[in-house]
């Protein structure tokens, strides 16, 4: 591994300064906005996550608004950035910090830590940009420009990666301006050294750069085979009541994905399904007992495939008229009122029955 020297940092945040891009909590040592921006920036691109922030600040602005808004508010806010929790531990947290700490954040890494939903990367982003303590940032792009210039064939997803990048960008830091630093090679991985196709031959970095040296760009940084996808197949039940101009939606409750987001009755089978194997299934027979069914209609003969993380979600739409009375009917006209994922809100979108 090359001699860690000033020179790295130096190089690092004098490139930052002259080409970083304006983005609204740049420039901001307010921890409310930086936590903000850091939660929803997890696992999203800037590109995406930027309207997100936006519309958080206009509706809560502060703290103590984001503590006084009801879940579904929050979770209604967040719709269509995937990865629900962070909704919700960003919601707990706010009434946390506003309740309980008087809407002041803990100013160090170590008290960060204890907060709901914030982990290493976020607890280092906060405690650096907004209190100056020094500890290192380590997150997608920490990892490929680290594992590149210093040529470390360590798996970034195994427990001694993970140790052995954070003792690293450590060592590496700026500790008298630790904000900017880590701010610096996040920037200069989302922008520079990117995972297809990264300006090499433009790099400030390409005398000292062990992958470039060695030809082994593309092979860095090295990832331990994620876990098998797993195929759900879903099929919603979407009731159409035309005397009510109602529909249908229930609450998950259960823990895993979209849990307290609202989608219509669900029936999971362990494959692709017709409509006689759902009619003839138990869980239809009790839906349809409470609901006198008039006719059904598939509206798509082929799956949409929606993918998450995980797992892969093959899902049908099974459109039912009733002429009953719908228990706890959702009026059509505030359908867009519930928090949703967005495959379902992708479906209301483009029901025709659901315009209005």
């Amino acid at each position: 591994m090359p001699k860690i020297t000033t020179s790295f940092s130096n190089s690092l945040i004098f490139w930052y300064l002259q080409n970083k891009r304006d983005l609204p909590w740049r420039n901001e040592i307010q921890p409310y906005r930086i936590w903000l921006s850091e939660i929803i920036l997890q696992q999203t691109r800037v590109a995406q996550g930027l309207p997100y922030y936006s519309r958080f600040i206009k509706a809560f602005p502060t703290i103590f608004d984001l503590a006084n808004a009801t879940e579904e508010q929050v979770l209604k806010l967040w719709q269509g950035l995937g990865y629900y929790s962070r909704a919700r531990n960003l919601h707990i947290t706010a009434k946390e910090i506003a309740f309980q700490r008087d809407g002041k954040f803990p100013e160090t890494y170590k008290d960060l830590l204890t907060l709901k939903g914030v982990g290493d990367y976020t607890a280092s982003a906060i405690a650096s940009i907004c209190f100056n303590e020094p500890t290192a940032v380590v997150d997608g792009n920490v990892y490929r420009v680290l594992s590149r210039i210093f040529g470390i064939e360590t798996a970034i997803n195994s427990g001694k990666g993970i140790k052995e990048f954070k003792l690293l960008a450590q060592e590496l830091i700026d500790r008298d301006r630790p904000g900017t630093f880590n701010q610096a090679i996040m920037e200069f991985g989302a922008r520079f050294c990117v995972p297809q196709n990264p300006k090499c031959t433009e790099c400030i970095f390409a005398n000292q750069c062990e992958a470039l040296r060695q030809r082994k760009v593309n092979m860095l940084p090295v990832k331990i085979r994620k876990q098998k996808i797993k195929e759900r197949h879903f099929n919603y039940l979407v009731m159409i009541s035309e005397e009510e101009q109602a529909t249908l939606l229930k609450q998950r409750k259960d823990k895993g994905i979209w849990q307290n987001l609202y989608e219509f009755p669900l029936i999971e089978t362990a494959s692709e399904v017709s409509w006689n194997e759902i009619n003839d299934s138990e869980a239809f027979k009790n839906f349809s007992e409470v609901n006198k069914i008039e006719e059904v209609i598939l509206y798509n003969e082929k799956p949409v495939i929606h993918k998450l993380s995980h797992q892969h979600l093959y899902t049908k739409f099974w459109v039912i008229k009733s002429s009953a009375q719908i228990e706890k009917p959702v009026p059509i006209s505030e359908l867009r009122k519930y928090p949703v994922p967005v495959l379902i809100e992708n479906f209301i979108s483009e029901f025709s029955p659901f315009q209005n």
